[in-house]
């Protein structure tokens, strides 16, 4: 191979690494940060791009998909001095690669730190129990904390969760117990308000039945009332005379004394009873 040849093969190479090395392919949702000579010229966006060798550096590819960041459980105290373990868990995206890559030196490392800080002041002034059911107000106070915090280093913090809240041990023994009793105190009311509802329903119906038992003797009474009406009435209708009424008293105390009675009274004035039926039948006339 002769000397020219070899020059030739070599200027290729060159040539071939220096393209090589100018060009550039950015991922979709990830960026480049480019420096040129040591100093930030641009920010490379999806697609394919050609830099200067030897004078640009491109930096590793910054992912600008959203990241969730799940950290340790950190001790906090609250308001009454109640030392609780609270891990969070928080959800944040690259929104400026040449902010993040130069606003602050290990920027998960930051966010971590940032958010205990920010948890221990905020639940600082907290009582236990109003930690344990302002989960929402905690969690939205650490969002926009974050979020201000965070600009600066081109990161957008979207969502932060506490994930767990671990009270001392004793105190979720007295809790547990403060549970049972609460749910024991509901079972009792519903116990007493089903009796009482029954007991009601039981009461309403021996009502009814009251009711309807004395509009049957009612209608008895008035039946009875009626037929005895009736038939005086077609006594008066027939004109029974004083001898036709004396012999029905004599066959009503004949039916009397066959009956179970083991005293009768037999009034002397049977003749003035005669003449009591007689006036009744006038009445009934007039």
């Amino acid at each position: 191979m002769s000397t020219f040849s070899i020059v030739l093969i070599t200027i290729a190479s060159i040539v071939l690494i220096i393209l090589v090395n100018s060009v550039r392919l950015v991922r979709q949702s990830t960026a480049v940060v480019v420096e040129r000579l040591g100093k930030y010229n641009k920010t490379l966006q999806t697609g394919l791009h050609l830099i200067i060798p030897f004078f640009d550096r491109a930096n590793a590819p910054i992912s600008l998909k959203e990241k969730v960041a799940d950290f340790q459980p950190q001790p906090v105290i609250t308001k009454d001095n109640v030392t609780m373990q609270i891990d969070t868990v928080v959800y944040f995206q690259i929104t400026d690669p040449k902010l993040f890559s130069y606003g602050v030196d290990r920027p998960i490392n930051a966010i971590e730190n940032l958010t205990a800080t920010t948890l221990r002041n905020i639940v600082g002034d907290l009582e236990l129990d109003e930690t344990l059911t302002s989960r929402d107000m905690v969690n939205t106070k650490m969002r926009i904390i974050l979020d201000e915090a965070t600009d600066p280093w081109g990161i957008k913090v979207n969502r932060v969760e506490l994930k767990n809240i671990l009270p001392p041990a004793d105190i979720q023994n007295a809790m547990e117990k403060q549970m049972r009793a609460e749910r024991e105190r509901r079972e009792s009311i519903i116990r007493a308000e089903g009796e009482k509802r029954s007991n009601i329903l039981v009461a309403e119906g021996e009502k009814e039945a009251a009711v309807l038992r004395a509009e049957a003797i009612k209608i008895k009474l008035i039946t009875e009332a009626e037929g005895q009406a009736m038939a005086i009435k077609k006594i008066v209708d027939a004109k029974p005379d004083a001898a036709y009424v004396t012999l029905q008293g004599y066959e009503a105390l004949i039916k009397l004394a066959d009956g179970q009675a083991t005293k009768i009274i037999v009034p002397s004035n049977i003749q003035d009873i005669a003449g009591l039926f007689a006036s009744v039948s006038e009445t009934l006339k007039k």
